[in-house]
């Protein structure tokens, strides 16, 4: 990818470049970027969803936090947490920043395990975050849809470590 830092990163140039072919869209792959504060996931993810509309897939970004006050927001209206599902649920690529950055309340997680399973299998989703695989479930408040949720994406995702590198403060530095 164009505009991309590699050097002391740890990323891999030849995973990210197969990634640009979109067949992980068609295969119906997920990705997770998993990295500190800074890291450049939201960078990446925006550079595969804007890479999935070259290729002609539909692309939607979101911060959790956002689509989660999007539910709050409908919940009590009758009818549109299932429209609010199914609008999400059909869009081929869902990049989802902010993954797992807050707590989670009881209908929050039920949601969003309606959302996974509309999405499981069918679609493909970005996830950015700055948990490990091994914290999702204790994030998401360890009940049977917080492990089916986990099932679902964290075993047969392709997870990328951005690394540790803040690349807000690395290209804010002047470069000779």
């Amino acid at each position: 990818m164009q505009g991309i830092l590699y050097e002391g990163r740890g990323l891999n140039r030849e995973l990210l470049g197969n990634l640009l072919n979109c067949q992980y869209i068609d295969a119906h792959q997920s990705i997770v970027l998993q990295g500190f504060t800074g890291s450049g996931k939201t960078y990446l993810a925006c550079a595969l969803g804007k890479q999935a509309c070259l290729n002609q897939f539909r692309a939607l970004y979101i911060r959790l936090p956002d689509l989660l006050m999007e539910y709050g927001d409908c919940a009590a209206i009758i009818g549109s947490p299932k429209k609010l599902l199914n609008r999400y649920g059909k869009i081929p690529l869902l990049i989802l920043d902010e993954w797992l950055v807050s707590d989670i309340s009881d209908s929050e997680l039920y949601f969003l395990f309606e959302l996974m399973e509309r999405r499981s299998d069918s679609t493909s989703t970005i996830f950015c975050t700055q948990y490990r695989k091994d914290d999702w479930i204790k994030r998401l408040g360890e009940g049977v849809q917080a492990e089916a949720i986990v099932d679902r994406y964290a075993h047969t995702a392709c997870w990328i470590e951005t690394g540790s590198m803040n690349m807000r403060e690395y290209f804010a530095k002047p470069r000779k």
